[in-house]
């Protein structure tokens, strides 16, 4: 696949819609942003032999020039020397050196116009793997949000289980004394109550009657 097709292809895509398609959207995003990387990396390369090329071309272009001011120079020279025949070779040798210049400068116009065109992918490519890569990071925040929710659920989960278990233990504690006859603390303390009772109603009987302790 060519840059130029792998660069519309980027371009025209729409992030939120292929995320949205996607069953691992981070895992899209990745190879979408290392995509585009790759495709910066080939711009910039195929960019930096074209500049390359336009100052060869430009130094040819001012060679050609120079060719054309020369010929025609000899023309005038010619002429004034009264040599119209080699005046008239001289300007032949013009017009094909300015046939070369215009071939070279068209030449040259269209590098300088793929240069800038290729400044602006690398400009737009890089927009848009900034914004991938926000859109990475605003995903990543997201799933780590939610999976702080699920570990403190299970967290939570854990604490009632481990509420219940105690709450279970006890019961069944408590199950286990009563079968062995033991006297719960409610049932000790009612009979302690009781007992203090009675020791009060003998203390106010033997006071009554006179008796000495």
């Amino acid at each position: 696949m060519s840059i130029f097709t792998r660069f519309k292809d980027i371009v025209n895509s729409n992030i939120n819609s292929l995320l949205d398609k996607a069953e691992d959207p981070e895992k899209m995003l990745r190879l979408m942003i290392g995509e585009m990387e790759d495709t910066v990396i080939d711009l910039k390369t195929t960019t930096a032999a074209r500049m390359a090329e336009a100052i060869r071309v430009e130094k040819k272009m001012e060679e050609a020039k120079a060719t054309v001011e020369r010929w025609q120079q000899r023309a005038e020279l010619a002429i004034e020397k009264g040599k119209d025949d080699m005046a008239r070779e001289a300007l032949i040798e013009k017009k094909h050196a300015s046939e070369a210049y215009d071939r070279i400068r068209a030449n040259l116009d269209g590098l300088r116009k793929a240069i800038e065109e290729s400044k602006e992918e690398i400009s737009t490519l890089d927009d848009k793997i900034k914004a991938a890569k926000d859109k990475l990071q605003t995903l990543q925040r997201e799933q780590a949000r939610a999976q702080e929710r699920r570990d403190s659920s299970v967290n939570l989960n854990a604490r009632f289980e481990e509420m219940e278990n105690r709450i279970n233990r006890m019961n069944a504690y408590t199950n286990l004394s009563a079968e062995k006859g033991e006297k719960s603390a409610e049932e000790k303390f009612s009979e302690m109550e009781k007992n203090e009772e009675i020791e009060m109603e003998i203390e106010r009987i033997k006071k009554e009657k006179g008796i000495e302790k």
